[in-house]
């Protein structure tokens, strides 16, 4: 994530001159804009680091965003304010050091507690989680543990009516060593809690390095899914005819899936205006 961070800030150098965006916009049937309303658009604050959250709503909320998300909690009412929800709220958990160590659970625990809780206050549907690296455990040993640590904060989830996500990474490029980086361990880890609080976030991009099969995985997988992020291949850039994905045609299985979650942009934009891909990307990904 360091590194996307920092190819993050070279491509966006000069585009953050927003000025004050004013107060909250209100928008009105004559000027929101019209989408087809089989996919819920959401973006990802850390692809845009030259932009604030006020900055980014202001300006997603034009483009017809619902959501901004991966944030911490002292930023959810900024988002609020503007009549959007982050519909993936930042947990305690970091990648490398997740649920598959139980030594990590005597923190992981309490901090998912607290957080579940302030979720559930602000609105917030979902909070993601990791299953941390490997170094060296086998994948049966850490899903076990995940199972262990997760059965103690899913009572709080299901009495708050939160969703605990956990992603799916590639170990490839991006996540050395990671060890949710299959689909069918994290659906295992899914069915074994057997719980509707806890569910897969789906990260094409991630998926499409580690496993390919995106169309038919997500047809097959849907009920385990809460969640999906986007991002072109290879490069992690815009989702346009540049890479290999076909993000209209993944849209469309998604909506016929009859999945009702959010949709969330989380490329690294390369163009002189980061919004206006975003804005393209948003089309791209209503169908």
């Amino acid at each position: 994530m360091a590194l996307t961070r920092r190819q993050a800030l070279r491509t966006l150098a000069g585009a953050a001159a927003l000025g004050s965006m004013g107060a909250p916009l209100v928008l009105t049937s004559r000027n929101r804009p019209q989408f087809k309303g089989r996919i819920k658009h959401s973006v990802c604050k850390w692809c845009y680091p030259n932009l604030s959250v006020e900055e980014l709503a202001a300006a997603g909320v034009k483009m017809g965003l619902q959501s901004i998300e991966l944030l911490d909690p002292p930023d959810w009412p900024i988002v609020k304010k503007y009549g959007l929800t982050c519909a993936m709220g930042n947990g305690p958990s970091r990648i490398p050091d997740g649920f598959n160590r139980r030594e990590n659970h005597e923190w992981l625990i309490p901090q998912f507690k607290k957080r579940i809780e302030e979720a559930a206050e602000a609105g917030i549907p979902n909070i993601i989680c990791f299953s941390g690296n490997r170094n060296g455990m086998d994948d049966e040993e850490g899903l076990e543990n995940c199972v262990i640590g997760l059965k103690e904060i899913l009572p709080t989830a299901e009495k708050y009516g939160v969703t605990i996500c956990m992603e799916l990474l590639n170990s490839k490029i991006d996540h050395p060593d990671y060890m949710c980086d299959h689909t069918e361990w994290g659906v295992r880890l899914v069915k074994r809690l057997g719980s509707e609080r806890f569910k897969l976030l789906y990260d094409i991009y991630h998926m499409q390095i580690m496993e390919g099969d995106i169309i038919r995985t997500i047809r097959e997988n849907i009920e385990y899914i809460a969640h999906f992020h986007t991002a072109g291949v290879p490069g992690r850039h815009e989702i346009d005819d540049s890479q290999e994905l076909y993000y209209p045609a993944i849209m469309r299985a998604i909506a016929d899936a009859g999945f009702d979650g959010f949709v969330a942009q989380e490329f690294i934009p390369t163009a002189d205006d980061p919004l206006e891909s975003l804005r393209r990307a948003i089309a791209i990904c209503d169908v």
